[in-house]
């Protein structure tokens, strides 16, 4: 289906403008599925969406379908054998990170805490929904993906900064960011549904 108006940054390529279709900004609530979301946005850092978009199949195999508790058992053969893969950013601290945050997670989850309820707790459960007009005025962090970060990072998460959080939370619609003229904003018609997430 075709549609006029998108936002800026999925351009023409068809991984991009399917993911922004599709997935960006679609409320997200499963435990798995958002632990995932925070390693790709983690091992983006520095680099673009669309560099990790194209490696997310081969990351889910080779990291077990980031399955926690393989990861958290990762020793120093798969962690060389990671470092060996071009089809993944190939950066010691960001696979580390992998590791330290399935062990966070599955801390986690030892004490009761449902990843997905801690996560919407700091929307209050619900979407921010923005109707930015310009690419300018969508932030690159904000006081609450600032909290976000410090209680992530308290409780052992890396490469959560504020605007990794952001593009997090940006990325499973506890915020939605679609530009103003966009199909997908927030004020337009259009409801996202579980099934519009692969």
């Amino acid at each position: 289906m075709e549609h006029e108006n998108r936002c800026w940054w999925c351009g023409d390529d068809p991984l991009y403008v399917e993911y922004h279709d599709k997935e960006w900004g679609v409320p997200l609530y499963d435990d798995h599925k958002l632990f995932e979301f925070l390693c790709l946005e983690g091992a983006q850092a520095g680099l673009s969406w669309i560099t990790i978009l194209r490696k997310r199949e081969h990351y889910c195999r080779v990291f077990d379908d980031f399955d926690a508790e393989r990861i958290a058992g990762y020793g120093k053969r798969k962690i060389a054998g990671l470092l060996d893969d071009p089809g993944i950013v190939r950066n010691r601290l960001k696979i580390n990170a992998f590791i330290n945050n399935a062990k966070a997670y599955l801390d986690m989850r030892e004490q009761g805490l449902s990843f997905n309820e801690y996560l919407w707790g700091f929307v209050d459960g619900k979407p921010v929904l923005n109707a930015w007009s310009r690419p300018e005025q969508v932030p690159a962090s904000t006081p609450v993906s600032e909290a976000l970060s410090r209680d992530l990072k308290k409780r052992g998460f890396t490469f959560v900064g504020p605007t990794i959080c952001y593009a997090f939370m940006q990325a499973t619609g506890m915020v939605n960011d679609h530009l103003a003229d966009c199909f997908r904003s927030a004020n337009r018609n259009f409801t996202p549904t579980a099934s519009d997430r692969r």
